[in-house]
């Protein structure tokens, strides 16, 4: 897919937004509701990145902008070594883009479909590694709301790494979360109850359900409860009431335990903190600083000859996508001579208006030079790797409990 066949990398001034151009595009990796995922090279610099595209006549139409505006926001202001940390962002006429680290392992729900076998100590290694992350997560005020095998990355080695910002959410203080989201086989009860009759809302504990969800559902091959996405709400409600989740007879005590803990109904019991994770017996033996620090060899290491993911994300890239991005720059050179021909848009103008607005609200962002201007400050990251002066809990979040708003930003909203 990429066009650059030039052996000497290109000079880029460092003063210079980082664009399109910066990157060549190798090939397709995925894609989600919110975009695709193609993997790239930094044509200065050769380091590989993925690189995470949206339409943005998509998103408007979709009233997805304010979510991906938002998770924008929270990443920027996010780094540690079990997350899928955001280097640039930057626009064009057609795209908004996200430029993250590469993780080539595949994701847990792809491994999964490959029937892979994951033993208790590569899940044991897992949730202590995602339960850093969670905590991390939870010191920024921040509440994933989607954590499940689709949106945990293996990196090449098999370390687990969180990404998709999407539906995350800010919360202040005491206050709770009140907006029904996440992927329901792994929303905890209290989100399904806040749906149903109001309910007094959620908070962190949600994502330490999903976690033993996810845990369990890697062990044993399904989920502890038969929830699908077209589940009625009240059944599944009903489900949680009567149902008792089945452990296996194989599995240790001290990982029945564990789980047991994490998939508490009630949220003011359930083991929702790294401090719980930590005093819990079964993981009394485990040295904290050499997870943190990648230092234990995973239990499952994927396979490193092959791309850890579905080949038809590039055939379809390839074939059937109208607006290729390997011919990116041919279409914008195309368009913004017929643009310059007319005096009239062809657009209607609400959507004008709106591709307007996310083009003057949307973050550009390059981590590279935020990390130059704090060391020419003298300002250092913290000991968790945090770029601590852009942390998202200081962020104002104002419809952080409205996700489904079908809007594009503020001028725009429908």
């Amino acid at each position: 897919m990429g066009g650059n066949h030039s052996h000497r990398p290109p000079v880029f001034d460092e003063n210079e937004e980082v664009n399109f151009d910066h990157f060549q595009i190798l090939r397709a990796i995925g894609k989600g509701s919110f975009g695709k995922v193609c993997i790239v090279q930094k044509r200065d610099t050769k380091k590989m990145y993925a690189m995470k595209y949206m339409n943005k006549q998509q998103c408007i139409e979709r009233g997805e902008v304010h979510n991906v505006f938002r998770e924008l926001q929270i990443m920027q202001g996010l780094e540690h070594p079990f997350l899928v940390n955001l280097w640039y962002s930057f626009q064009d006429e057609e795209d908004m883009f996200m430029v993250v680290d590469l993780l080539l392992g595949g994701d847990l729900r792809y491994h999964l479909q490959q029937s892979v076998h994951f033993s208790e100590s590569a899940v044991k290694l897992y949730i202590c590694e995602l339960a850093l992350a969670l905590e991390y997560l939870q010191n920024y005020r921040i509440i994933h709301r989607d954590i499940k095998p689709d949106n945990i990355l293996l990196d090449e080695h098999g370390h687990v790494h969180i990404t998709d910002f999407n539906i995350a959410t800010v919360i202040k203080g005491a206050e709770k979360a009140s907006s029904m989201a996440g992927t329901k086989p792994y929303m905890a009860p209290e989100v399904f109850q806040v749906y149903l009759d109001g309910g007094p809302g959620y908070s962190y504990p949600v994502d330490w359900w999903s976690l033993g969800v996810t845990a369990y559902e890697l062990l044993r091959g399904w989920r502890p409860f038969d929830i699908h996405s077209a589940t009625p709400i009240d059944e599944v409600l009903h489900m949680f009431k009567v149902e008792r989740v089945h452990y296996s007879s194989t599995w240790c005590k001290g990982m029945v335990a564990l789980l047991k803990k994490l998939l508490t109904k009630d949220p003011e019991s359930r083991l929702s903190s790294l401090r719980d994770l930590q005093n819990s017996p079964y993981l009394a033996d485990v040295n904290w600083d050499a997870v943190l620090e990648k230092a234990l060899m995973p239990g499952f290491v994927p396979n490193k000859g092959r791309l850890n993911c579905d080949p038809t994300f590039e055939l379809e890239e390839m074939i059937l996508e109208s607006r290729p991005l390997h011919k990116k720059k041919k279409r914008l050179a195309k368009q913004r001579s017929k643009d310059s021909a007319k005096d009239n848009c062809p657009l209607n103008g609400h959507l004008q208006q709106c591709l307007e607005t996310v083009r003057k609200e949307f973050i550009i962002f390059n981590r590279e030079t935020l990390r130059r201007q704090q060391g020419q400050d003298g300002q250092l990251l913290d000991t968790e790797g945090c770029l601590g002066s852009q942390a998202p809990g200081k962020l104002q979040d104002r419809c952080n409990n409205h996700i489904l708003a079908h809007a594009c930003p503020r001028s725009c909203s429908s």
